[in-house]
């Protein structure tokens, strides 16, 4: 990939092997958000999973308790007196079948999470080649296939964020914006961090979290020390 001037002499400004602890980690990436708009700082955590297969998924949600900076759009699918709670609720689009051609035949997706109750999913389920590769299906895991609509909107307007593997074992999330205290970040990146743990696979033999990342949208990252950044050392 080609990286511009500003992005090079950034990367410049320290040792890019060196392993950071939290703090002077996220104060780093802090410096390096140099563009016109407030940048989001994610994590990007290599892991020793292979999630080919299934008993070595990671996926989950967590709460981050400052949220994370972005304004989140809701569409919940859902019928009777669910669709009302849903509006009440908050979620900005609320549905059933009628929404199944607008998604698949007009390409609409202005939306940025999707929680469904368990009578909709065959529904939802005919959505799947659209929504799959974006990682928009609800899950249970993530707490987005629910009856309790109220709570799921609520946590997700306020900063619940998902994690799982990419193709690569590789988790990327983001945990706020450059504009954030260096504490916030840092509670966000705990609070994430500890979920990450809690989710290590059983069958999971040898290293689990191999090299962690924090980086503005635009700079360069910076390594954390593993250790550290688990609270082990």
């Amino acid at each position: 990939m080609k990286r511009g001037k500003k992005y090079k002499e950034l990367a410049k400004a320290y040792d890019k092997t060196t392993q950071f602890g939290v703090k002077e980690a996220i104060e780093l990436v802090q410096k390096n958000a140099k563009a016109k708009f407030d940048e989001t700082i994610e994590v990007h955590i290599r892991t020793g999973c292979d999630g080919r297969h299934a008993e070595q998924q990671v996926r989950g949600a967590v709460v981050l308790p400052h949220g994370t900076g972005k304004t989140v759009r809701v569409l919940v699918f859902a019928k009777g007196v669910k669709l009302d709670e849903a509006q009440a609720a908050g979620a900005d689009f609320v549905g059933g079948d009628e929404l199944i051609p607008k998604i698949q035949n007009e390409g609409w997706l202005d939306f940025d999470v999707v929680v469904a109750t368990p009578d909709m999913m065959g529904v939802v389920g005919r959505l799947g080649r659209v929504l799959g590769p974006k990682g928009l299906m609800p899950n249970p895991k993530a707490g987005t296939v629910t009856m309790d609509v109220t709570k799921a909107i609520e946590e997700i307007k306020a900063g619940k964020i998902e994690y799982r593997l990419d193709k690569s074992n590789i988790i990327h999330v983001p945990i706020g914006k450059a504009s954030f205290s260096a504490e916030d970040l840092a509670d966000n990146f705990n609070a994430l961090m500890e979920a990450v743990t809690k989710a290590r696979p059983a069958s999971l033999k040898g290293q689990y979290l191999r090299s962690i990342t924090l980086a503005p949208t635009m700079g360069p990252g910076v390594r954390l020390n593993v250790l550290r950044a688990q609270g082990m050392d």
